[in-house]
């Protein structure tokens, strides 16, 4: 499967932050932040807000003497034992702190073997997940998740996503041409968000952002009542704003 893959500006910010927390895992003792910047040559201002993201995510620590260490998050992901069970743990740490800030439901997706899957979700009573009314492997033509995956593949691999799927019509509002499906992906800003505006459910609207780590191709989503539409777009750069700390831990 060929990729499309274009970095974003959260991978950029967590190839970063990966430099920042190789730099401090080689100092038992810590490292200040004029020492870091130093080895890693990021300016003050970028340093600053990486440093208090791996804070806030628990992949430093500042100790008395205001030096940086590594923190309880990094040494789980690190462990040889867990380190499954401690991803899980850490991205839904993350994505439930992202369902607040944006105030919708947030989900991770990937497109592996040919199918999309939704891997994680974090939602309340406040936030509901979407319905799957209809199996979301059967309907990425319709939802903003489906169509930020096939947005990352090439032609190939879209077109054979495409001949395993029909596209059926499940709200007045889903395309149902191949045609038009293919020319909609092939127009998309690679790193622009994706929105489904009611067409996979009525009273649904919905956006995603691809996370791309490694070779995998995946999204970060979310979802709001119609009656929130006018905070998607907003919620949306938000979520690709809060994509970094869930791509650093992927990578790690």
């Amino acid at each position: 499967m060929a990729l499309k893959h274009e970095p974003t500006a959260p991978y950029h910010s967590a190839q970063d932050a990966l430099r920042v927390l190789e730099a401090v895992a080689r100092h038992s003792a810590g490292l200040t932040d004029t020492m870091i910047a130093r080895r890693t040559g990021l300016g003050s201002q970028r340093l600053t807000a990486l440093l208090r993201m791996l804070r806030r995510e628990g992949y430093v620590e500042q100790v008395a003497d205001g030096a940086y260490v590594a923190g309880a998050a990094l040494s789980r992901l690190g462990a040889a034992r867990g380190r499954d069970q401690a991803l899980r743990d850490q991205l839904q740490h993350t994505l439930d702190r992202l369902r607040d800030s944006v105030g919708a439901a947030v989900y991770i997706s990937r497109y592996e073997d040919g199918e999309v899957k939704v891997t994680h979700c974090a939602d309340s009573p406040a936030t509901p997940a979407v319905n799957e009314w209809v199996d979301f492997r059967c309907s990425a033509h319709a939802t903003a998740v489906g169509k930020s995956l096939l947005g990352q593949l090439d032609h190939d691999a879209r077109r054979d996503h495409l001949a395993r799927h029909k596209l059926p019509r499940l709200t007045s509002r889903t395309i149902t041409s191949d045609r038009l499906l293919l020319a909609r992906l092939e127009s998309q800003p690679p790193t622009a968000p994706v929105l489904d505006l009611q067409e996979y459910a009525v009273g649904t609207v919905c956006a995603a952002v691809p996370i791309t780590a490694g070779s995998s191709v995946g999204c970060l989503a979310l979802s709001l009542p119609v009656a929130h539409v006018h905070r998607l777009r907003r919620a949306a750069e938000t979520l690709n704003r809060g994509a970094a700390p869930l791509l650093l831990s992927l990578a790690i």
